[in-house]
């Protein structure tokens, strides 16, 4: 199986939002077996907390969806910033519908039923076109710094040496300085569908990480938020 990869050299991560318990099985079964790693929800308010966590590179949000419409998700990820290419899936084909997708700021519009391998194709184009040199390389909160192409940290110069769970859990964090990330979230960005991880999982890891932030000097720029979560304080 070839494996597709995004800019860092890691699976692509994609986010397939539908309330068709049927459409969400088939898409994670098959974008899987393409070697992507694939987060589902069938909700409006679920996809735009996952979405809002700019963790994943392709998202695939249904027009049609119980809560918040695709679009209102779509406007809103937008609104906030959020930039993750995003293919809008739906049973309207109507010309008017489409526009209104992409005047939203969708980079695509599928229409059910649609060719998988048409879609996958579709993905793929989406990912090469979010690792153009236009895409946040580095992101940089304060004195750290994170350099995603070459997978290096570093506080005020200092190099970070991190596991890959923990580098993770810091790009998560870091893509939305000042924002609350709840376990739920940070579970969904870092370990994705593996039903064996808990909450008390998040913890442990972020204990791992606030001690080597620590060390270099960082140890407050992980917040908790006693009931909600953790947040990457930005100042």
């Amino acid at each position: 199986m070839l494996r597709v990869v995004n800019h860092e050299s890691t699976p692509v991560r994609v986010l397939v939002v539908d309330d068709e318990a049927g459409v969400r099985t088939a898409l994670r079964r098959g974008l899987s077996a393409e070697g992507m790693e694939v987060t589902v929800c069938a909700e409006g308010h679920e996809a735009l907390r996952l979405g809002a966590t700019g963790s994943f590179d392709v998202i695939l949000l249904d027009v049609l969806l119980p809560g918040l419409s695709g679009y209102r998700v779509l406007e809103r990820l937008r609104h906030r910033g959020v930039h993750t290419p995003v293919l809008l899936v739906s049973a309207k084909d109507g010309e008017f519908d489409q526009a209104d997708g992409l005047d939203l700021g969708a980079d695509g519009y599928v229409v059910k039923p649609f060719s998988f391998v048409v879609l996958t194709a579709q993905v793929r184009a989406l990912v090469r076109r979010g690792d153009t040199p236009a895409r946040q390389d580095s992101l940089r909160v304060g004195e750290l710094e994170i350099d995603r192409s070459g997978r290096k940290v570093s506080w005020a110069g200092d190099p970070i040496a991190l596991s890959p769970r923990e580098y993770k859990l810091l790009v998560a964090l870091a893509s939305r300085p000042g924002t609350v990330l709840t376990k739920e979230d940070l579970l969904q960005v870092v370990w994705g569908n593996d039903q064996q991880v808990t909450r008390n999982v998040v913890e442990v890891y972020v204990g791992y990480l606030r001690r080597k932030l620590d060390a270099v000097g960082a140890g407050e720029l992980v917040e908790t938020v006693r009931g909600h979560g953790y947040r990457m304080n930005d100042a």
